[in-house]
Order: C-alpha cells, then sequence, then structure tokens
C-alpha cells in the first residue's frame, strides 16, 4: 500500500464478500422459508437468482472496489499534498492560503517567506504542517 489513505485491495475484496454473503444468507432465507411452506422453485427461479447475483458480483468489482481504493478528498486526510500560497511568514508558525480559506501552519523546513507556494504534508488538529513546494 503506498498511501496510508488508500485501502488495500485484499480489504477492498473483504468488503465486497461479506456484503455479498449478506445477500447470500437473505436468499437462502427466504428460500427456505418458500420450502417451508411448501410454495414450489423452479429451477427456472435459481438459475435466474444465481445470474443477478453473478451479475452483482461483476457490478461490484467494477464500481465499487476502486471506490474503495480511491484517495479520500475530504477531511484531514484530503488535506495532505495540497498547495498554497504563504501570506503570513511561516517561522516557524505562520498563515497560508488555500483554495480562498486561511489556515494556521507550521513550516517543517526552516522559515517560509510571503508569496511563497506551500505543500501540505500533515495536519495536527486545524494546524497545517507545511513546506515549501517542489519545483
Amino acid at each position: 500500500m503506498s498511501n496510508r489513505n488508500e485501502m488495500s485491495a485484499r480489504k477492498a475484496w473483504l468488503i465486497v464478500a461479506v456484503s455479498f454473503l449478506d445477500d447470500v444468507a437473505v436468499l437462502a432465507l427466504i428460500f427456505l422459508g418458500l420450502w417451508f411452506f411448501d410454495v414450489p422453485i423452479t429451477w427456472t427461479v435459481i438459475l435466474i437468482v444465481a445470474l443477478v447475483m453473478v451479475l452483482f458480483v461483476f457490478i461490484m468489482h467494477k464500481a465499487v472496489v476502486p471506490s474503495l481504493r480511491r484517495k479520500r478528498v475530504t477531511g484531514a486526510e484530503g488535506m495532505i499534498g495540497m498547495t498554497g500560497v504563504v501570506t503570513e511568514p511561516c517561522r516557524p508558525k505562520g498563515t497560508i492560503k488555500i483554495h480562498d480559506e486561511y489556515w494556521k501552519a507550521v513550516s517543517v523546513e526552516g522559515d517560509i517567506a510571503i508569496s511563497e507556494e506551500i505543500e501540505v504534508v500533515g495536519i495536527d488538529r486545524l494546524v497545517l504542517q507545511v513546506k515549501r513546494k517542489a519545483s
């Protein structure tokens, strides 16, 4: 796993498998209930349900697993990697501007002057840890 914000493929597939097993359990209970009340179930119905379940797994593979592995873009984790501009010199504490929002910041690599571009490398509560943006 290259980034702590990304989910591993194994964990994503585990979530899909648990979701799939939940659906299988519900279908099994429905079929058992129908069998208990002597409701006839044809092989055609069983085949259609099996095909729907295969389609369900295919959709999960194509849509859900990639979205589970995507980098988070909200919250504190989403701030890491963003770039901005220093508005109050960071010696080591100062103020920066990211997307028209002002944030308290702490420089992790020495003093940073006004108007220099920075990159967010960490966050501690509402204080961003920043460094000069690599050119």
